[in-house]
């Protein structure tokens, strides 16, 4: 038995080009004298169309693209995720997967635990299936499961469910356990996956296919990493990260265990990177603006965004004001060099003044606060948007998650944008990568990593004045927000004074109204403040 695993980036609600993907996925597999193909979790509609899901004419339309796919099975097998209508009690539409052979659907088999939790909402649209299925393929017999159904049986899931979907394989004398999939990339992840396989494997003593879309949809990036174990649960093969792939097993040729290492930065970048390029080419886009201070998280934005389209399609705009360092302002049209983007130098000097010389009967007898500090930051923010309508680049917002984690950034400023790239990135890690882009070579200048940070917003401003160490933000980010301790559990496990735990606590919570309008983002931690994090801006509660 020949398994070509087909690692496919599919645009949510491009029925037609997701197809394609998958009739293109045939004809390989057909060259590689592949007995079956495996395709991700909801390759057609693309993962996870929400609310397009409720649109009669949406299902229809996917119903006649399988068609397509059936067509093309000629002396093949195909396994296709997708959507079905649901005849019976319940809500109307399973997540389903289709086997195919030889010009016939053999018969579908329904996820049966659907994740509703963190970005997960698969219960506002889906029922639950309640059947396991095995076919008798070339004379093997073929389990298939999705997603979800694999991952509780290695208890890597925040919920509990009633059933094992692989355990209730166990007695069935399985051949192939195959798992189509939507898996989102989050930080140290991959060598997660390979261990939910090898569970599996174990338990059903049988070789476990698993296809994980590749790309990303809006919010969620998919870092690919498919896999294929065998029997006793040994990596056999391997998926490329963050890009198609498309590998056959023959499993009737001797077992070669294959090695696999990764690098988390790396993978941390390349995400980073995908959901840029996704976020702009499924679009439409080509063109990306970005405010440059000079400052570590502008520099890291640049780099992902030069990687990302190309540096000639990145414009790099530095705003200086009368608080500017001239070092800044040195250092990022010395990035922007770096990285062969487009560099413009506007002072925001006369506009601020302006505004202030406009305030001021308002203002008088009020002294200098963060009014002014806001002021320049949403001058520049008008800057941004206006070079954006009229050249019709793409402005990406620069703030890490440490900042919008405590409401530091200004809303209709700094906070201005159409996608946030770093938004889900701690400062620490913002440092990480940032050292990490420069192990060769100075891309980020090295007096831009190595200053203090700071918003030079008013005179010998750092953000020490107004904020703790990033380091105790981000331990708390990470106990409270992430792993969802209780405050005492978090400050004593991350070694901070609880007091300052409090007071960032309440600090996140108050910051919600500012997240709320904030630009979407692209997730790459286990709990991201832009999608699976759902709270109210009015509450009593801390």
């Amino acid at each position: 038995m020949r398994v070509s695993v087909a690692q496919l980036n599919p645009t949510i609600g491009d029925l037609k080009g997701n197809t394609a993907k998958v009739l293109a996925a045939i004809e390989k597999g057909r060259a590689d004298q592949a007995d079956i193909i495996l395709c991700p979790e909801l390759t057609i509609a693309g993962y996870l169309p929400q609310d397009l899901l409720f649109h009669d004419a949406f299902i229809n339309a996917e119903e006649e693209c399988l068609k397509e796919i059936v067509k093309a099975s000629q002396e093949i097998c195909v396994v296709v995720g997708l959507v079905r209508h649901n005849t019976g009690k319940g809500k109307d539409l399973f997540n389903s997967a289709a086997m195919i052979s030889d010009g016939q659907i053999l018969g579908y088999y329904n996820k049966r635990l659907l994740p509703n939790y963190d970005v997960f909402n698969e219960r506002r649209y889906f029922e639950p299936g309640k059947e396991k299925k095995i076919w008798e393929i070339k004379g093997k017999r073929v389990a298939v499961i999705i997603c979800e159904d694999i991952w509780r049986h290695s208890g890597y899931v925040d919920t509990r469910y009633r059933e094992d979907p692989v355990v209730d394989l166990a007695d069935d004398e399985v051949d192939i356990l195959l798992n189509l999939s939507a898996s989102p990339y989050q930080f140290d992840k991959p060598d997660v996956r390979v261990e939910v396989c090898a569970n599996a494997a174990k338990t059903l003593k049988c070789p476990v296919f698993l296809c994980c879309q590749v790309g990303a949809n809006d919010d969620l990036v998919f870092d690919g990493y498919s896999v294929c174990v065998d029997e006793h649960g040994n990596l056999r093969e391997m998926g490329k990260g963050f890009a198609e792939d498309q590998f056959t097993v023959d499993l009737s040729a001797p077992t070669c265990n294959v090695p696999f290492t990764y690098d988390p930065l790396y993978d941390l970048y390349r995400a980073l990177v995908l959901g840029v390029h996704d976020y702009f080419t499924k679009q439409g886009f080509t063109k990306a603006l970005v405010g440059l201070s000079g400052g570590i998280d502008s520099a890291l934005v640049a780099c992902i965004a030069a990687e990302a389209l190309g540096g000639e399609n990145v414009l790099g705009v530095s705003m200086p004001s009368r608080y500017s360092s001239e070092g800044s302002v040195v250092d990022a049209e010395q990035l922007a060099k770096n990285l062969g983007m487009g560099f413009k130098k506007i002072s925001i000097e006369k506009p601020f003044g302006e505004f202030l010389s406009l305030l001021e009967p308002i203002f008088e007898g009020k002294p200098v606060d963060v009014t002014e500090e806001n002021l320049q930051a949403r001058t520049r923010g008008i800057i941004l948007m206006a070079i954006s309508n009229k050249l019709g680049h793409i402005v990406l917002s620069t703030g890490n998650k440490s900042e919008l984690g405590l409401g530091y950034c200004t809303l209709y400023g700094d906070m201005c944008g159409g996608l946030g790239v770093i938004s889900d990135v701690l400062k620490t890690q913002v440092y990480d990568l940032s050292r990490w882009i420069n192990r060769d070579k100075e891309v980020i200048p090295w007096s831009t990593i190595e200053k203090p940070p700071s918003a030079e917003l008013r005179p010998d401003q750092i953000d020490l004045d107004s904020l703790p160490d990033y380091g105790l933000i981000d331990k708390m980010i990470k106990g409270y927000l992430e792993e969802r301790l209780p405050t005492e559990v978090a400050a004593s496990r991350y070694g901070i004074p609880l007091d300052v735990m409090h007071d960032l606590v309440t600090r996140l919570y108050r910051a919600e109204y500012k997240r709320r309008q904030a630009a979407p983002g692209i997730r790459v931690s286990k709990k991201a403040f832009s999608i699976g994090r759902s709270y109210p801006i009015v509450q009593g509660w801390r």
